[in-house]
């Protein structure tokens, strides 16, 4: 072997400074642009937003305009600086069912059960600060106290106790003296807290223990027996079945029926708070003079330009300029690349309104097959330049705000030859369930059928797959007395 030198040719991709920064902006949601704003902001003293003076980028031309050279100053104006600016994108790259039982317990609106609930929302109150105040206030020793207080914590976020109390038992200290007769003292004193039902261990001790807090009669004993011992055939709608076994009348099994159905299977959850998502639209949908057309949402636009006095002294003194040359390049990168985010997100979302026209006219039922290489194809854009604008981006419409990957979704043949999106089957089928009779709802089998009247090929199956996604129980659960 000897050493030797060698020529070879090759291609491959080189993504710049510039071109990777566009890609990360594309893909962020409008709010973290914002936060990657505010970083780069506290990082660049060349960059600042807009105070109301300054040059300003002008709006991006509408879909088919000629396109106009860019300033290198900042983005577009707008009335609060939340996130701004658009531009070409760069290419790259069965059990139980509880759906009505707890509806009369949620459904209250003026009782002081339901403005308690509001209050303790307002407080900011969570399930177990609720329980230790009522701990506090009760006659226990400390040491029932404490036990109960341990049970407590054991709780889940519906007020449910999963862990059996003899594992519960083997996490205290060996030498604490407590028992499991101790452990079961405990927990009736949490049986008898509010909300009642805290503490159950199944769902069917959850109902009982609402209903003893009922005044006492023949219409709770009936209840009671249903929901300890029959709590399944009642979700199945078995009530020809609940009637030879309890013995009961129409009559008695609905009355027993609206009572259980007025409780609540997850006494805990009123406490919890679950954290709000916040979603700012980057674009909006209006009909003008019988079209639709997409604008930019110029609450969702940052404002933000070249800082006029370090840009002043970095001109007087180039040859001292060192860092800020880099910081200014850097600075105009954004701005343009921001500009371009926003331009990307309107071409595409005018496109995807112009192939879902029907759907803004007639809603979920005219929504037609759409996918990402369709409008990628259209706008000459790479499918993954699709794809990002896409994600975490949303459209305010006259029929609400929607992520721009919710026009796109799988189709179904129809026997004509065409397609038909699953977005519209879903919203035939919800049409289909909310039209049916009650006492005869209609099986998967049959809505295929009548679907196939219609001229929709769809196998029963996919029927079922689409019910269980829009959260519709089976035939069996919704059949009424």
């Amino acid at each position: 072997m000897k050493p030797s030198l060698q020529l070879k040719l090759s291609q491959h991709l080189t993504l710049t400074p510039q071109l990777q920064q566009s890609i990360k902006l594309l893909q962020l949601s409008t709010i973290e642009l914002n936060q990657e704003i505010e970083r780069v902001l506290l990082e660049n003293p060349m960059l600042e937003r807009e105070d109301g003076d300054g040059v300003e980028f002008s709006p991006p031309p509408p879909p088919g305009a000629p396109e106009r050279s860019a300033p290198e100053t900042p983005a577009e104006s707008a009335s609060e600086p939340e996130t701004r600016a658009g531009g070409e994108g760069s290419s790259e790259d069965e059990g139980i069912d509880w759906s009505n039982v707890g509806q009369g317990a949620s459904s209250r609106s003026e009782d002081d059960d339901d403005g308690d609930y509001q209050d303790i929302q307002a407080a900011g109150v969570s399930l177990r600060e609720h329980l230790d105040v009522q701990i506090a206030l009760s006659p226990l020793s400390d040491r029932d106290r404490a036990l109960v207080r341990f049970l407590i914590e054991a709780l889940d976020d519906d007020g449910y106790l999963h862990q059996p109390l003899e594992d519960l038992l083997e996490l205290l200290p060996q030498d604490s003296g407590v028992e499991l007769d101790d452990l079961s003292i405990a927990l009736r004193h949490v049986h008898n807290l509010d909300p009642a039902g805290i503490g159950a261990r199944s769902p069917q001790e959850c109902l009982a223990l609402q209903l003893q807090v009922h005044p006492e009669g023949p219409l709770r004993q009936l209840a009671l027996e249903i929901v300890t011992e029959h709590l399944e055939l009642l979700a199945e709608r078995n009530f020809a079945r609940i009637k030879k076994i309890t013995g009961c009348d129409d009559d008695g099994l609905r009355a027993a029926h609206a009572l259980i159905c007025s409780l609540d299977p997850h006494p805990g959850s009123r406490y919890t708070t679950s954290e709000t998502r916040y979603v700012l639209p980057d674009v909006v949908v209006r009909k003008t003079r019988g079209r639709w057309t997409v604008s930019l949402n110029h609450e969702a636009m940052p404002r933000l330009r070249i800082n006029r006095l370090y840009a002043s002294l970095l001109q007087q003194n180039r040859s001292q300029g060192g860092g800020l040359s880099g910081q200014l390049q850097e600075a105009r990168w954004l701005i343009k690349n921001v500009q371009q985010r926003f331009d990307t997100i309107l071409r595409v979302s005018q496109a995807i309104v112009d192939q879902q026209r029907q759907f803004f006219d007639h809603g979920d039922v005219a929504m037609r097959p759409l996918t990402l290489r369709e409008i990628a194809d259209q706008l000459e854009l790479h499918e993954s330049t699709v794809s990002r604008v896409t994600t975490q981006k949303y459209m305010a419409t006259p029929r609400g705000v929607f992520e721009l990957k919710y026009f796109f979704g799988s189709h179904v043949a129809t026997d004509t030859g065409g397609a038909a999106s699953s977005t519209a089957i879903r919203a035939l089928i919800r049409q289909l369930v909310d039209a049916e009779d009650s006492k005869k709802p209609l099986s998967d089998a049959r809505i295929a059928e009548v679907l196939g009247q219609q001229g929709i090929v769809v196998a029963r199956r996919t029927i079922a797959k689409y019910r269980e996604s829009l959260n519709i129980p089976p035939v069996s659960l919704r059949k009424s007395l």
